[in-house]
């Protein structure tokens, strides 16, 4: 039996990427699943590609807007039941990072992606879980989440530090009514973020890190745990990478 089976997930940043990757394995082990990112064409083209009928909805909104989040958390329960798991996987980077490069406008971008919008997700399901006892909140952080590597930028690393912080301290709020937090520290990924970085990576150089399946499995590892346990954290890089 599907280990999922009867659970909703809610994946943000789903159309592409480890978001992609991780509603495929949930609808894979039996969830229902809803997706959301921008851009509703491409969410069209993944609901197409992963076929899975009345079990997966499509919820086109931007995380850094609040009353975007407050409708889609809103929209994917009633089309697919309460949300049991939210993967808040949404996130950007920008090609100037630097901080001789960084605006206040390109901060404030970074900022309102991979952070803003994480907790947006958070405030929008966390009622319902408190009053039901149960659910379960992993946040896609990074390794630059741990590790303010230079090439990530400065924006996107304060921005995922703050994603961790969040993850922490709501984790540890909440050991008494049953919501388990998780925080996941990918590595290298290749994904469409990496077409952000300031200079291209070889193909040979994408093919050694990460693949999208990978932080997948990882989600699911996290989820196969009986509700006695949880994983505050999880950090997952390519053998190849140097993690200090």
């Amino acid at each position: 039996m599907a280990q999922l089976s009867g659970k909703t997930a809610l994946v943000t940043g789903g159309s592409t990427g480890i978001g992609l990757a991780i509603a495929r394995s949930l609808l894979e082990q039996g969830a229902r699943v809803a997706i959301s990112a921008r851009d509703e064409g491409k969410l069209r083209k993944t609901a197409e590609s992963l076929d899975a009928g009345e079990r997966l909805s499509i919820h086109p909104a931007d995380v850094a807007e609040p009353d975007q989040v407050a409708r889609m958390v809103r929209t994917a329960t009633e089309r697919l039941g309460q949300i049991d798991i939210l993967i808040s996987n949404a996130g950007l980077n920008i090609k100037e990072r630097s901080v001789r490069e960084l605006t206040p406008e390109r901060w404030q971008r970074l900022v309102r992606a991979n952070l803003d919008g994480a907790f947006y997700c958070t405030h929008a399901v966390l009622p319902d879980m408190l009053r039901r006892r149960d659910g379960y909140i992993i946040y896609i952080s990074s390794i630059a989440g741990k590790r303010a590597y230079p090439f990530s930028g400065a924006g996107y690393a304060a921005a995922k530090f703050g994603m961790s912080a969040l993850g922490q301290c709501l984790a540890a709020e909440e050991t008494e009514s049953g919501i388990r937090v998780s925080v996941i520290y990918p590595g290298e990924v290749d994904t469409p973020i990496l077409e952000a970085r300031p200079q291209p990576l070889t193909p040979e150089h994408r093919q050694r890190i990460l693949q999208p399946e990978d932080v997948a499995a990882a989600v699911l590892f996290v989820l196969s745990l009986p509700p006695r346990a949880s994983v505050p954290e999880l950090v997952i890089k390519p053998t190849s990478q140097v993690y200090l």
